[in-house]
This record gives structure tokens, sequence and C-alpha cells, in this order.
């Protein structure tokens, strides 16, 4: 039975995941595929670049809460007092949890529905990290916020706001006992946020990396939808 309850933790949160708010914002808005612009990713930076600041606001809520709601999910499945055992090991709720934020990672990242082409994780890797523990998000959050305003690369305020939260939960789990499930979902989450961002470094290195506010390309806005 907790196998079962497992297995669902992890198909549930794929597919949740999965769904591709920013492609299907664009579509809604613009009859477009936000994929054949700019990046060619599904996240909310490309559709402020395509969209606008509006629509990219509301694909970057969506993205979060597919975080948030893969550690809820998980934690109303796989009770506080179910173990799931791997060997010797004891598995608990909060590690789960974790596990299933990573996995809507990954969906959010390598979408089943749309030929594994998605986004970078930013904002679903800060919806389950606000979902396990606030303050470490609160924290990434306002480095990114900071870091994307002073320089104008969203990019790097990504990488340095994943880093920090990871950074932030370093101390807490040392000195004060944190469980290390929030430190290893921050670093393993934060490493595929920088993983998702390798051409952008090799941009930033280069000196040709977007600017916040750059737009790629008009789009020509349907009536359809």
């Amino acid at each position: 039975m907790i196998i079962v309850k497992f297995i669902s933790v992890i198909l549930i949160s794929y597919l949740l995941g999965s769904i591709p708010f920013g492609l299907i914002i664009s579509r809604y808005k613009a009859n477009v595929d936000v994929r054949q612009f700019g990046s060619g990713k599904t996240g909310a930076t490309n559709v402020l670049r395509t969209l606008g600041l509006k629509w990219a606001a509301i694909v970057a809520v969506l993205d979060v809460l597919k975080g948030v709601g893969a550690v809820m999910i998980a934690g109303l499945i796989f009770r506080h007092e179910d173990l799931l055992m791997i060997g010797n090991l004891a598995v608990g709720t909060l590690v789960v949890q974790t596990i299933a934020a990573l996995i809507a990672m990954a969906g959010h990242n390598w979408p089943i529905f749309y030929k594994f082409k998605g986004g970078r994780g930013v904002a679903t890797y800060f919806g389950g990290l606000a979902a396990l523990y606030p303050p470490a998000a609160l924290f990434g959050g306002e480095i990114l916020v900071v870091s994307a305003g002073l320089t104008r690369y969203v990019s790097l305020g990504s990488i340095a706001g994943a880093i920090g939260a990871a950074a932030i939960l370093v101390p807490l789990t040392i000195y004060h006992g944190f469980s290390l499930a929030y430190l290893g979902y921050a670093i393993a989450g934060g490493v595929i946020v920088l993983v998702m961002h390798r051409d952008n470094i090799v941009r930033l290195i280069n000196g040709k990396e977007r600017r916040l506010g750059e737009k790629t390309q008009n789009l020509t806005v349907s009536s359809e939808k």
C-alpha cells in the first residue's frame, strides 16, 4: 500500500509539473507557441519577452503553484504515520514531499504533454521550497528580484536566488538541526536550475545574454482563441 502511495505521488507530481501554463497562455493570448520565440522555453521569462509583464506574472504564479501543489498533495497522500522502507532506510513524509517537488520540476522542464520541451524550473523550484520551508524561499526570492533588478539579467538572478536559498539552509541545518530534506531539496533543485541555465551562463560569459526588457520578437495577437 505504501509503495502504491509513493508511485501515485510521483505520477501526480510529474503530471502536475508537466502542465505547460506558458504554452497554454501564449496560445490563448496570441495563438502562438511561445517555444517558437526567444529561448524556446515555456517559463515566465520567455513569456515576459514575448507577451509582456501581465501574462508573465500569471504564468509565474501558476508555475509556483505547481511546486506548492506537489508538496501539498504528497502530504495528503503520504500521511505522517507512513514510512516507506528502501532497504534499511525509512523514508518519511517530508522526504517524500521533497521528492514530489523535484519531480514537479522535472515535469515542468521535460513535460510529457509537449515532447519534453518545457521551461527551466525556477518558479516551480521556489514553489516547492515555499511549501517546504517558506523563509528560505523568501530569502532566495529576494536575491532573485534584487539581482535581476540590478543587473537586468533574469538568468543571473535566478541562479543567484537558487544558490542563496540553498546557502541559507546550510547553517540552519548544521547549527540548528533543520532536517536534511530541506537542504537536500534546495541543493538538488538548485543544481537543476543551474544546469537548465547552462546556455545562459555561456551567453553571460560572452556578454551576449539578453537583458530584462529586451523583447525577442513582436507578436501579432490573433483574435482566434
